[in-house]
Order: C-alpha cells, then sequence, then structure tokens
C-alpha cells in the first residue's frame, strides 16, 4: 500500500499544516518547530492538545530528516533514476529533483530509507563497499538523531496516552523502542569496550591509552542483502582500540585481550541485528506510522474536542496535569532511593553482593535504572509543554535535571562495565591472573557506580536553576 511521504525538507512540498504552531511535515520551517540550528520555540503559554500536536509532527518530521541524512550518508552518489512518477503529497514544483528529493516524499512507507531517485539506501552490494566513502561521522549522528526523535515520540505517547488515540499509541510504543534499542546496541558495546580498556590503563598507572582503531567499512564485513539501508557504524574516533598491552601486566593485557575478542563480537551481532531490523518489513511499518504522524496526530475523543475550535463554555485541554503526573512518579521512585547513604562519601554500597555467584544484574541498580527512565520522560513532558523545537531538545532545561541525567547515565555505564568485567571473569579455564585483573576492574566500575550515585543526589539537592 502506498503511503503518502512528506519531505521534511524541501520547501517546494505545499501540503498545509493543520495548526501554525505545529511542524509541517511538508517544508519543515513553521513557526513552532524549525530546523535545526535555528533558534528554538520558547515556553507556550497555551499548553493544550495544539502543543502536544505541534511537538509530535516537529519530533515525527525530525526523525524522517533523520532517516533521510542515514540514507544519504549510506548511499553513493550513482544511483539509477526512478522509473515512474512521484505520487503523494510532494506536489510542488521541484518536489523531487534527482537523487537528492525528500525522505521518500510519495513512495511506500519503507521508502523513507531510499533514495529520492527510488533505490534502497543499500542497493550498491555489501556495507562499506570501495564505491562508497561517506563519513562515518555522518552515519553516527544519523542514527543518534532517530533514536533521540524515536523516544521522545515514544514518551510523549506514554505521558500524554489519555488524549492520544489508545489503540495506535500502544502499538507504536514498543515499536519504537524496539528500534532505539536495536540501533543503540553497537554504539553501546563500543563504548563499554573503550571505557573498559582505558580503566584497564589507568590502574595498571599506564600513561599509554589505547589509541583508536579503525573499525566499520574497513573491518566490518556483514554483506548487506540487495534492497538493505545500511547501518550506521561508529565512528573510528569514537571506537575502542585494542590497548597497547607493552605497559600493563600480563593479567591485565590477558583481560583487555579477552574483554576485547567478547564485546567487538557482540558488537559485531549488534550491527548485523541492526542491518537486518533496517531492512525489515517491521522497520517500513514504523517508518510508515511516523510519516503519518508528520501530518496528522490520531487524538482520542478528548483531545480532538480540544483540538477543535473552542466554544465559549469548552475549556481546552491542559497537558500541565498529565505532565505533573509524571513529574509526580519520578518525585516519588527518588524517594524511594537510599540518597542519603548515596551522599556518603566512599559508602562502598555499591560493592555489596560483587562476589555473588549470581549473573544477574544488581538488584540495587533496578531502582536507579528505572529513575533513570522516569527522569527521561519528565524532561520529555516538559520539553512538550514548552513546545521545544525538534533540534533544540536542552533549551530552557532546568540545569539540574541535565546534571542528574548524566550522572544516572554514567550510573548505567558503570554498572553494565561491570557486569561485563564479570561476565568475562566467568569465562572457563583463564589464568588466575587474568581472573584477578578482571576482579579489579570491576570493583573499579562498581566504585564509578557509587561515585555517579553521589553526583545525582548532590544535583538533585539543590535548587531547580533554568538555562537562560
Amino acid at each position: 500500500m502506498a503511503q503518502r511521504h512528506l519531505d521534511p525538507t524541501q520547501p517546494a512540498a505545499t501540503a498545509p499544516p493543520p495548526h501554525p504552531t505545529s511542524a509541517s511535515a511538508g517544508t519543515g520551517t513553521s513557526a513552532g518547530a524549525t530546523a535545526r540550528g535555528d533558534a528554538g520555540a520558547g515556553p507556550r503559554a497555551d499548553a493544550d492538545t495544539d502543543a502536544l500536536v505541534g511537538y509530535l509532527r516537529a519530533q515525527a518530521t525530525e526523525f524522517l530528516r533523520a532517516l533521510r541524512r542515514h540514507r544519504e550518508s549510506g548511499t553513493g552518489a550513482g544511483t539509477v533514476p526512478a522509473t515512474g512518477p512521484a505520487t503523494g503529497a510532494g506536489t510542488g514544483p521541484g518536489a523531487r529533483k534527482g537523487a537528492g528529493a525528500g525522505a521518500g516524499a510519495g513512495t511506500h512507507a519503507g521508502a523513507a530509507t531510499r533514495t529520492g531517485a527510488g533505490t534502497h539506501a543499500g542497493a550498491n552490494g555489501a556495507y562499506g563497499g570501495p564505491d562508497r566513502a561517506a563519513p562515518p561521522a555522518d552515519d553516527v549522528d544519523a542514527a543518534r538523531a532517530l533514536r533521540r526523535a524515536a523516544r521522545r515520540i515514544s514518551a510523549t505517547l506514554h505521558t500524554f496516552q489519555p488524549l492520544l488515540d489508545a489503540d495506535w499509541a500502544e502499538e507504536m510504543r514498543p515499536e519504537l523502542a524496539w528500534l532505539s534499542g536495536t540501533l543503540a546496541m553497537e554504539h553501546a558495546y563500543a563504548s563499554r569496550l573503550e571505557r573498559l580498556l582505558q580503566a584497564l590503563h589507568r590502574l595498571s598507572g599506564s600513561t599509554a591509552f589505547p589509541a583508536p582503531r579503525p573499525v566499520g567499512r574497513s573491518t566490518v564485513t556483514t554483506t548487506v542483502p540487495p534492497g538493505v539501508s545500511a547501518v550506521p557504524s561508529v565512528p573510528a574516533a569514537a571506537q575502542p582500540a585494542s590497548a597497547n598491552r607493552g605497559n600493563l601486566t600480563v593479567g591485565a593485557a590477558k583481560a583487555g585481550a579477552l574483554l576485547d575478542r567478547q564485546l567487538t563480537l557482540a558488537r559485531t551481532r549488534a550491527h548485523s541485528t541492526a542491518l537486518q531490523a533496517l531492512g525489515s518489513s517491521r522497520f517500513h511499518a514504523v517508518a510508515d506510522k511516523v510519516a503519518l504522524l508528520a501530518s496528522e496526530v490520531p487524538l482520542s475523543s478528548t483531545g480532538r474536542g480540544a483540538a477543535a475550535a473552542p466554544r465559549p463554555d469548552t475549556a481546552p485541554v491542559d497537558l500541565r496535569p498529565l505532565a505533573t503526573a509524571a513529574q509526580e512518579r519520578l518525585t516519588d521512585a527518588v524517594a524511594a532511593l537510599p540518597l542519603v547513604t548515596a551522599g556518603s562519601p566512599y559508602n562502598a554500597e555499591a560493592l555489596v553482593h560483587g562476589l555473588s555467584p549470581d549473573p544477574a544484574p544488581h538488584p540495587q541498580d533496578a531502582p536507579w535504572h528505572q529513575v533513570r527512565l522516569l527522569l527521561r520522560l519528565h524532561r520529555y513532558a516538559l520539553e512538550a509543554l514548552a513546545g521545544a523545537a525538534a533540534g533544540d531538545v536542552d533549551d530552557g532545561t532546568d540545569v539540574r535535571l541535565l546534571a542528574a541525567g548524566e550522572a544516572l547515565n554514567r550510573h548505567r555505564d558503570a554498572a553494565e562495565a561491570a557486569a561485563a568485567a564479570a561476565q568475562a571473569a566467568r569465562t572457563p579455564r583463564i589464568a588466575p591472573a587474568t581472573a584477578y585483573a578482571l576482579g579489579v576492574l570491576h570493583a573499579d566500575q562498581r566504585h564509578e557506580v557509587e561515585a555517579a550515585r553521589y553526583a545525582f543526589q548532590h544535583s538533585w539537592r539543590k535548587e531547580p536553576i533554568r538555562l537562560p
């Protein structure tokens, strides 16, 4: 079934927005959501359904724009011209100009990953072929923007679900979470390996840190089936390196080699999984729905009544009670955390159960991870209230929330790195010196968990400060 894909970057597309403050899916330059780099919208005095519609459409437009950037960074210039005329919403002059046309304007939903000329982004053969030299940083930025937009759409559907079509929202949320999680895995494994190797050098007193090792197009040999879009790989500058183990002890060097093997294998598998996901019908269905969201937001009967022309005796639906409910959930979750213990430096609480034979994650980490997710929901709800543009995610955000979120991100990274070290230490028939080095590494990362908790409670207890 052909769906109408609106080009978020083509000024010639003429699909008008239903509300003057919402992001136009056809132009991407409306007053409510400007393109990346423009000034963000200020706080809105009317935080009603129109603000919610504008925010969702802005994020959907950003999703399509990131999808186009990913397509262009993963496709060579020499693509086959389209054999048929374009159909759909982009009907203005110049709506389709060669291979650089809009994000699948007027083509099938999966065509958000296609070039404007009608070919798939991965149609040139194997990923990273010699005939393409797209900068890896562009791929990573596009993947990051895709994940960012998907997270914000999913969180908004969760927080403001009473104003949206319930069946549609329940169907969209897990699909967006699947997409964001799948695209994040490769980068997570690469960052985890880099973190652990640097910690090994730091703990060994070595001044020589690992140099970046080129990966991705030069080392990944995964073959992309015809018609599958290439997944963005992590740029060389962000890649973990094989440690210069001349300055390490034998145990630390072998521990680094073991972690390198295990996490590089996991990253390669995550890369293949993302390739398959971006070429699947499931991903094309998600792109379909996001493209439709850029032009029309499915509202519930309550939301539709508020979005329609208000009558004198009808008050508009305010978004603030739903956003306040998200804040209250966050406050309750934070109140359940052991902040008094976390506020004491070197309390060693994070090391409890460090020698447990259970390979499951630390049970004490789960409440902190939950607070991290609730904090993200709260931040995104504030963005929707403020009518923030798709690219201006930090404008007007409470500095305290930003610092708390960064601390919880460090907490998650350290906890996952500690779990990776513990998993490597369970490898059969490793040398005692290797196991000892991995144990020291595990303890170091648990201390990082403790430090992140201390930083969170320190930032959370501060008075709210708004960015100018």
